[in-house]
């Protein structure tokens, strides 16, 4: 059995201790979380292991022998191998040439020897059980699950060369599956087992509980820096490591309602929001009602266009037929602004590409929707107001900054996460639209975030919210609406649901929302 003993790391920037006095110690042959909130620590020490950073205090050793690690060539030699959530492929090259960008090419006669390139990227992928994975065909062709199992399987490859001869032992996985489908996630689970039982070790990071306690032979967990807990996972479970995180209770993640929807509401010609036979993109034939202060959970399989339904609503998809009005009045289709204008607030899938200007002020993301009430006959910005709109939707979100100029590319990603719902909030909405509204975000933010939904049904405000996290849709919405292959299958109250009841609704053939057993 091989093991990596880091003993007292420390590491300072600055004012800020990003690492204090950790111990920790990783085998062959398991599988150890490392969980920690955003700010944790867990970045600083992945950056220590993989030679990017030196502590400024503190040992490392292999199987017993002094380690030092100053570079990242000085992590690869030591059979240490890090997988990032961000790609970074060449999508025009093949497969096989990307799983060899860290390796010698073959070559013969002094070209590239591309039976032999193929040959050994194909039996990298075969090593892991990725036989269908075509070595020859190009990257830009495979998934983003694939490509992260092409990115695993080049690590196996054997150049011949005096480093390859180091084989890997430990795989550091840096939130793995946050941009994969649960389909391409089954299949990167996959390849943790095979490389387990190969013998190989894997630390493995990640937000996702039900993953951790799925994958985990032992969790360990960062908070400010320094090691709260390492325990195997027959001594824990789920309450205790979201409070060694955390440092309070969060055994009831998901709040219960104060009140219920009025039950007036749900008279004819009542609803905050009504679609009717609405077509955009891949849907069709969308009817659903949404009253006042309810929350709908949309579920469905990947591409079961979730994600084009509240782009259609708050009008960034084109809509080819249909209607959507909102409290009693119909929004005119393709225009964003006019929605957010007239009472739709929008939290967009992927903040950084969609919703965030990274560069920029916190201030000026979240008033940018609104610059129109902030502005002088449409020309000079009211800075007071501006500042006024930005402290006061910030202290409602919760939101951790060093004030309305930083930079949001400073931000944890909860806080970023925040500076989007502060913007959707800005505009004192009737109906917020959220998509995956906490995709990448640590438990504690996930608890902020959670309760400011409750809260503010409860308050009176309509949501409509999207998820592939079967439990977030289960703890907070009213009503399940469930797409499949861009049509309303099922309309159901979520009173006793389970997540397995959930779980067979979107695989199982279609039916009318009526016979799923409720009515818009």
């Amino acid at each position: 059995m091989r093991e990596l003993t880091l003993e007292g790391l420390s590491r300072r920037y600055g004012a800020v201790q990003a690492l204090d006095d950790v111990s920790l110690r990783f085998c062959s042959g398991e599988v150890h979380a490392l969980m920690g909130e955003n700010g944790a620590g867990k970045s600083t020490l992945i950056k220590l292991m993989a030679g990017i950073e030196t502590p400024d205090t503190g040992t490392m050793a292999l199987d017993g022998t002094p380690l030092t690690l100053a570079s990242a060539a000085e992590a690869h030699t030591a059979g240490l191998r890090f997988i990032h959530q961000e790609l970074h492929t060449v999508p025009a090259l093949s497969v096989a040439e990307n799983m060899h960008l860290n390796h010698a090419y073959p070559r013969r006669l002094g070209l590239v020897n591309w039976r032999a390139l193929n040959r050994a990227a194909g039996a990298a992928l075969g090593r892991l059980g990725l036989a269908q994975i075509d070595p020859a065909s190009p990257m830009s062709r495979l998934g983003p699950g694939d490509q992260m199992l092409v990115r695993i399987a080049a690590t196996l490859i054997d150049d011949g060369t005096a480093r390859a001869k180091a084989p890997p032992w430990l795989y550091v996985m840096d939130e793995p599956t946050a941009a994969l489908t649960g389909v391409e996630a089954e299949a990167l689970f996959a390849v943790i087992g095979e490389l387990r039982a190969g013998g190989a070790g894997v630390i493995y990071v990640s937000h996702r509980m039900a993953e951790v306690m799925r994958l985990s032979d032992r969790v360990s967990v960062l908070r400010d820096g320094r090691r709260i807990s390492s325990r195997s996972m027959a001594e824990t479970d789920e309450r205790r490591i979201i409070e060694d995180m955390t440092g309070r209770d969060l055994s009831a993640l998901f709040p219960p309602r104060v009140k219920a929807p009025d039950p007036a509401a749900r008279e004819p010609g009542a609803p905050m929001l009504a679609v009717h036979d609405l077509a955009a993109g891949p849907l069709r034939g969308i009817t659903f009602e949404v009253q006042r202060g309810e929350i709908l959970g949309i579920a469905g399989l990947a591409g079961s266009g979730r994600g084009a339904l509240l782009r259609a609503l708050i009008g960034a998809l084109p809509r080819h037929a249909g209607t959507v009005t909102l409290d009693g009045t119909p929004l005119p289709p393709g225009d964003p602004a006019h929605a957010w204008a007239r009472g739709l607030g929008y939290v967009p899938r992927e903040r950084r590409s969609e919703g965030l200007m990274m560069l920029r002020a916190i201030a000026e993301n979240v008033t940018l929707p609104h610059l129109a009430r902030l502005s002088a006959g449409g020309v000079f910005l009211n800075r007071r107001a501006e500042l006024r709109m930005v402290e006061a939707r910030g202290a409602e979100v919760r939101l951790k900054s060093a004030g309305p100029a930083q930079p949001v590319a400073q931000l944890s990603g909860g806080n970023q996460q925040k500076v989007l719902f502060a913007r959707a909030l800005a505009g004192f909405p009737r109906v917020l639209l959220l998509d995956e509204p906490t995709r990448g975000v640590d438990i504690g933010a996930k608890f902020d975030i959670y309760r400011l939904i409750r809260r503010l049904a409860d308050d009176g405000l309509s949501v409509i919210l999207t998820s592939s996290d079967l439990p977030e849709v289960l703890g907070l919405a009213d009503r399940i609406a469930v797409l499949q292959e861009g049509r309303l299958a099922h309309l159901m109250d979520n009173d006793t649901m389970t997540e397995a009841y959930l779980l067979e609704r979107c695989y199982d053939r279609m039916e009318t929302p009526s016979r799923a057993g409720g009515t818009c």
